[in-house]
């Protein structure tokens, strides 16, 4: 599916250091949706085997793979994941165009 999800290069980048030091046999990130957090829904992301995953979105860029669960895509649709670095912290952090609010915390939001 296009337009789905993006990366930026700053989130590739940090996707191949994290997939050189996974697990044997680990080639992707599985990016998903749980329902948490105070707005109600938070990004929730893991380690994958794409052989192992059928009937998921596959997004191939920058040289890197991003699995996406089934039950995320209406969720993610549009929307770019980037990797953030400040005084305080790292972390990947996603620009959805379908969420209305977050929480005070960026942990979590509603669609």
């Amino acid at each position: 599916m296009n337009n789905l999800l993006s990366l930026t290069t700053d989130a590739a980048d940090q996707i191949k250091k994290i997939l050189s030091n996974a697990p044997s046999g680990i080639d992707a990130v599985l990016v998903g949706i749980d329902k948490s957090g105070c707005s109600g829904y938070s990004y929730k992301l893991d380690f994958a085997k794409s052989s192992d995953l059928q009937n998921y979105e596959i997004i191939d860029q920058y040289g890197v793979r991003i699995l996406i669960d089934p039950k995320a895509t209406m969720f993610l649709l549009g929307s770019t994941m980037d990797y953030k670095t400040d005084k305080l912290s790292s972390r990947f952090v996603f620009e959805n165009p379908n969420e209305k609010n977050t929480c005070g915390c960026g942990e979590s939001f509603s669609i």
